[in-house]
């Protein structure tokens, strides 16, 4: 079954706090959320003006604070760039510490990325090596709290397929799986049915954004990853592409959770959720019929 849920970053560009996020999600009647993870402190977030969450933050009165909203959290979004030396030094310790958080927050998933541009004079084949043992070293974590680790095509290296499919194989973990994202793949100039498909067997959690024609204009080939549409999700040049790669995954019985990844104000969120909302009901209604 799939799980329609909202990013709490959508409201990152409005200056909207993680309490106002969470209230505005209860309000859609969507029960599913997912939040991007600071970790140390941001005094934008303390300010109320980041709807993000301090890794310093207290997860069990915060999972309290949730189930009274009747919210589940889908997935932490701890995705400090992990490829390459950076990862080494800071990338490690943000997901190490993502992992914990999502444990005692009784969430199954902390989400990572690769950054927005390749690591200066560094072959790929050099990035792959220290990745891997960036991911070696977070994986026991994974293993311990019981947390699966998802990689999110994202960058330069997490959307060449290659790659992706690589580092898959060098592990073949269950907690070492995929977050798909139908508007990253498609900027980077991918088909997102074809990426999506190669990637299957590991995927257990999907953003979904759409892209709007004058972004696909100027960016698509050029560009790896966007934070969020900022037209609603089925008002762009994405919507055809974002619909197949739902009806593949209900074709092939994928049990799992779908962000909404679009620009937070109230219009945009509503025509989000009423399209995703539609779209689903008409996968369920053909397998009725079927």
């Amino acid at each position: 079954m799939i799980y329609l849920g909202l990013h709490t970053d959508n409201w990152r560009p409005l200056s909207q706090s993680f309490e106002t996020a969470c209230e505005k999600i209860a309000a859609t009647g969507i029960k599913h959320l997912e939040f991007a993870a600071i970790h140390g402190q941001n005094f934008i977030q303390a300010l109320g003006y980041d709807p993000g969450v301090s890794l310093q933050a207290n997860p069990r009165a915060l999972r309290r604070s949730l189930e009274k909203k009747r919210l589940e959290v889908t997935q932490i979004d701890g995705s400090y760039p992990m490829m390459g030396p950076n990862g080494s030094s800071f990338g490690v310790q943000y997901v190490q510490q993502s992992i914990r958080f999502a444990a005692e927050l009784g969430c199954p998933m902390v989400d990572t990325v690769d950054g927005a541009f390749e690591t200066p004079g560094l072959t790929r084949k050099e990035v792959f090596r220290i990745t891997c043992d960036n991911y070696a070293q977070c994986l026991p974590w994974a293993e311990d709290y019981g947390v699966v680790i998802n990689i999110e095509p994202h960058g330069p290296y997490t959307n060449d397929l290659d790659f992706m499919e690589r580092l898959f194989k060098h592990f073949e973990s269950e907690h070492l799986r995929c977050n798909f994202d139908t508007g990253n793949t498609f900027i980077a100039g991918h088909n997102p049915l074809d990426y999506l498909k190669a990637l299957r067997k590991y995927v257990v959690h999907c953003h979904i954004k759409d892209v709007s024609a004058d972004l696909a204009a100027a960016a698509r080939g050029e560009e790896t990853g966007i934070g969020s549409s900022v037209v609603p999700v089925g008002g762009g040049v994405n919507a055809d592409n974002i619909r197949r790669c739902l009806e593949y995954l209900h074709k092939s019985g994928w049990d799992g959770a779908v962000s909404i990844e679009c620009h937070g104000s109230d219009d945009n969120t509503a025509a989000s959720v009423q399209w995703m909302r539609g779209v689903l009901k008409t996968l369920k209604s053909a397998k009725a019929r079927a």
